[in-house]
Parts: structure tokens; sequence; C-alpha cells
């Protein structure tokens, strides 16, 4: 270890000697964490958990197609249906588990009011994942 001197020669140079100390009083803080938090980390519960060979169920949703003409013409999966059909086959579409997926398809020149119409009949019919089809723009 390095100590000071009150020699004048000695005093003016520096100490060539890294002072430990500090180092290896934080090395003992964290062996002394470490020791502790150690036997926290591996403390479980033994149980004995009953065996069962069961496969993931992944049910894929349905998707309805409902599209929107110009001239207001409802196509529910492509074919042609008013809005009370399209109503009834909704809250029928609603009673199945996964509630299917209903993707809307809208010319841009149909009037709102055919559109909140079907958004409203699908909402009240318990569809809650409705998507709005659309074309990306040419660049």
């Amino acid at each position: 270890m390095a100590f000071a001197s009150f020699d004048g020669k000695r005093g003016a140079a520096p100490m060539a000697e890294i002072n430990m100390v500090p180092l290896i009083d934080v090395m003992l803080v964290l062996l002394v964490i470490f020791i502790v938090t150690a036997p926290l980390l591996t403390h479980a519960v033994k149980l004995d958990l009953p065996k069962a060979s069961a496969e993931v169920n992944q049910l894929k949703p349905d998707k309805i197609e409902f599209a929107i003409d110009a001239a207001g013409t409802r196509f529910f999966n492509g074919q042609v249906v008013s809005r009370a059909q399209a109503a009834e086959r909704f809250a029928r579409a609603a009673s199945h588990q996964p509630a299917p997926e209903l993707h809307l398809r809208a010319d841009q020149t149909v009037a709102y009011r055919a559109v909140a119409e079907t958004l409203a009949d699908a909402s009240k019919a318990g569809l809650t994942k409705i998507g709005f089809v659309s074309e990306p723009e040419a660049r």
C-alpha cells in the first residue's frame, strides 16, 4: 500500500499503486447481497400436478365479406341481400364461437347512410371485430 509521507522530495511524485480498499468493499457488499438473495430465488412450492395430454385448440374466426356497391346494393359473401336479411345473417354469425370478423368493403361514392346502417346492424347483432377494406393509393 502507498501512504503519503511528509518527505518533501517524494511528496510531489504521483502514486503509482492502485488503492484496492474501495474495490474490495464493493465486492464484499455484492457478495453479501448475493448470499442473502440466492436462497429466495430457489424457493419453490412442491406440487404433484395432474398429467393431461391435450392439444391446443386454435380456432380461427371466420370472416364475413360484406360489400356495398355504388348503387347501395348489399352483398353478404358475394350474395345480394337486403338490409333485413343482412341483419338476420349478422345475428346468426355472431352466435358462433369465436365470433367472425366483418370485412366491410364500400364503394367510395356510396352514401354514408348505407355504411352507417350496416355498422349499426352489425354492432346490434354482436359483431365487434369490424374492418374497413380499402385500396392503397398509387404513388
